[in-house]
Formats: C-alpha cells, sequence, structure tokens
C-alpha cells in the first residue's frame, strides 16, 4: 500500500466549487476499487490550497483510477479552477503512531 498526495491550489472564490465537485464524487473516489482512504486537507494560512491524500493497495490501481471516466470527469471541472500547478507525490508511509 502507498499514498497518494496532491496539493492543489485555487483562485481566490472558487474554492466553493472545488468543494462542491469534491463532494459530490467523494464517496466515488473512495470506493474505487483499490483506494482504502481518501482524505481532504485546507491549509490554515493559504484557505484556497488543498491536499487530498488517498491511500492505494497498489501503482496499478492508481493508474487504473487515472485512466477512468470517474477522474477524468473530476479531473475536467476541477482543473479550470486552479490557480497554479498541481503537485502530486507517491509515498510510502514509513512510521504511523495513532
Amino acid at each position: 500500500m502507498f499514498v497518494r498526495i496532491v496539493k492543489m491550489s485555487f483562485d481566490n472564490g472558487l474554492t466553493d466549487r472545488f468543494l462542491s465537485v469534491f463532494n459530490s464524487h467523494k464517496e466515488s473516489i473512495r470506493n474505487f476499487p483499490g483506494c482504502r482512504l481518501l482524505e481532504l486537507y485546507q491549509d490554515k494560512e493559504k484557505p484556497n490550497v488543498f491536499f487530498t491524500y488517498s491511500y492505494w493497495d497498489d501503482e496499478a490501481d492508481l493508474e487504473n483510477y487515472r485512466t477512468s471516466e470517474l477522474f477524468k470527469n473530476v479531473w475536467s471541472k476541477t482543473k479550470i479552477l486552479f490557480n497554479d500547478k498541481p503537485h502530486a507525490w507517491s509515498v510510502d508511509k514509513i512510521v504511523c503512531l495513532p
């Protein structure tokens, strides 16, 4: 399992539109085969910056999602709201102390 982190920055005034898109699709994303967890974070100092954390069984599952109609639909509605290029990382969790 690995974690996918995506940082997204939106034009001021468009965060509500992003949240609407995210909330409309979050269950479908979370229930996509191979996705084990989906989280959304908002920066405390820059409220137009968001991070998604998603946990995937393996890279093939993430790639299947990234080539799916679900992703294409969500991404087409999201990318038009950006004010900066999104950044994404795939990372392995080393330590977790709940």
